[in-house]
């Protein structure tokens, strides 16, 4: 009998319906590494986005809180402070981008920029001192690129994106991959914070301009998706009223009720503790109650079917804007697992050979699952170099925090679970306890199910399972048989019989082991 055949190179691979493998193109190796700066009127940050992935790696990421726009409504200039600051943090960031090798780093300036009387000389003296070309966007451009950051993490996304700065709000139309109707309002909390005439009057003002957004918009009973430090922080105090188990902001998702229910608690309750429990900054919590109130009325007016948390935003939509559109339209919780597995797995191209073996146990899930299978397969031995007596709970750490698009909460869990599975039978004692309770029952079982399958198909063939054998699934039967080639017999030991059968208990069935003919 040969050995295994060596694994098939990615650029030979088509893998429907996810398709070709896209690390040799030369359009998708040009974003390799690319740098961003948003200059915000709250905050300017820089982040370095690394690896050709549909869901991009954070190489670095730094932020400093500015406050450019503070007292702009009232002055109708930069704050001076927040001038300097923002200057010197672009001082730093040039250098640090010629440091990385970034040629060149893309510098976005939004609201507070572009409105004030010394945005233009602000603009020459970034350039000047830093070298960098600051670009000045308008507020439709800046509603359409933090609409791309959501698309570039929800693909499918369908809505009203809402994305708050210090200065002004800007809410864009969604759905089909395209972003469409956009508006910009000047509902930023730093322009708020110098309304005179108290709640009242605010609470007006706020009802007035989002009656005239919604007449263009025309949104109700949709999903909306928010982007903003502001909405991240009210999203970090509704988990924490919730005693939510699972700490990651993106893709976190509230009704409306609970929302008001926050509202209100936050209302209620002293900033200066609830900001403790948090680790908020003070800067950004001193907007806090402002953001509440815009997004009390936004809930109001909108009447949305769910609210979305997106960690993406305008950073993420300049580097959507580089993508080619046939890496765009890729999924990207599967380029991000390719990638992972390319750069960190033992073999890479086993976990294609694993999911094809392992098929005909899943062959009746749906596509929503099937993608969940197949991120598991290609991440299935991405933590190998963690201690053993560590490898199942760092592998469900890492599906569970890392920074995937296209995942939601209970599709964390299920990959986490499914790759704890992977390396240990029991679950019973995880620390990890409190997250299982985001997945049903059913759900937890067919996790299970995923993991030890793994656990078999991985160490039955380190080669390609599948010329050892081939798996067969009767549900209605429970009936789980194996058919081993000639070469399988041979690879079918103790220990391969032990996780067979472990399987086959997961599953409440019997198993069948017959001899077929070499592959």
């Amino acid at each position: 009998m040969p050995v295994d055949a060596p694994a098939a190179s990615h650029e030979d691979e088509d893998w429907e319906p996810f398709g070709r493998p896209l690390f040799g193109d030369p359009s998708v190796r040009a974003l390799s590494r690319v740098g961003v700066v948003d200059v915000g009127s709250n905050s300017v940050r820089m982040v370095v986005f690394d690896g050709a992935a549909r869901s991009p790696a954070y190489f670095y990421n730094e932020k400093i809180m500015c406050g450019l726009g503070k007292g702009m409504a009232e002055t109708g200039h930069l704050n001076p402070e927040g001038r300097t600051r923002a200057l010197l943090a672009l001082k730093r960031f040039s250098l640090l981008a010629r440091g990385m090798g970034i040629d060149p780093l893309t510098v976005v300036a939004t609201a507070a920029t572009r409105e004030a009387l010394d945005g233009p000389a602000f603009q020459d003296e970034v350039t000047q001192t830093t070298g960098l070309k600051l670009h000045v966007i308008d507020g439709e451009e800046e509603a359409r690129l933090s609409a791309q950051g959501v698309l570039l993490g929800w693909p499918d996304a369908k809505g009203v994106v809402c994305d708050i700065g210090g200065n002004s709000m800007e809410l864009a139309r969604i759905g089909d991959g395209q972003v469409g109707r956009r508006i910009s309002t000047p509902l930023g909390p730093f322009r708020l914070l110098q309304m005179e005439g108290g709640p009242k009057k605010r609470q007006a003002h706020i009802s007035t301009l989002l009656r005239a957004a919604q007449a263009q918009l025309k949104a109700k009973g949709e999903r909306i998706y928010l982007v903003g430090g502001s909405w991240r922080v009210i999203a970090r105090l509704d988990m924490e009223r919730r005693n939510y188990p699972l700490l990651v902001l993106h893709e976190y998702r509230m009704t409306p009720e609970s929302l008001l229910d926050t509202l209100d608690w936050i209302a209620a309750s002293d900033l200066a503790l609830l900001r403790a429990r948090t680790g908020t900054s003070p800067e950004r919590m001193e907007l806090v109650p402002l953001a509440c109130e815009v997004l009390r009325e936004i809930v109001t007016q909108l009447k949305p079917s769910e609210i979305d948390v997106s960690a993406y935003g305008i950073r993420e939509g300049l580097l959507y804007e580089q993508m080619p559109e046939k890496l765009r339209a890729r999924d990207p919780l599967i380029e991000a697992a390719r990638v992972t597995e390319q750069t960190q797995a033992r073999i890479p191209g086993f976990g294609r050979k694993l999911y094809d073996f392992l098929l005909p146990l899943f062959k009746s899930a749906p596509p929503d699952r099937q993608r969940l299978i197949k991120a598991a397969c290609l991440l299935h031995d991405t933590t190998w170099r963690a201690h053993p007596d560590y490898r199942a709970e760092a592998c469900f750490d890492n599906a569970t925090r890392a920074n995937l698009g296209g995942l939601d909460h209970p599709g964390r869990v299920f990959l986490g679970l499914a790759l704890l599975h992977r390396y240990k039978n029991s679950r019973s004692g995880s620390r990890m306890e409190a997250i299982f309770r985001l997945l049903s029952e059913e759900d937890i079982r067919q996790a299970e199910v995923l993991g030890k399958a793994m656990r078999f198909g991985a160490m039955f063939s380190v080669g390609d399972p599948a010329r050892a054998g081939e798996l067969s699934w009767q549900p209605r039967k429970k009936v789980l048989g194996l058919r081993l080639t000639e070469e399988g017999v041979g690879l079918f030991g103790e220990v391969a019989q032990a996780r067979f059968a472990s399987l086959a208990l997961a599953l409440k069935a019997q198993t069948k082991v017959t001899l077929g003919k070499s592959v």
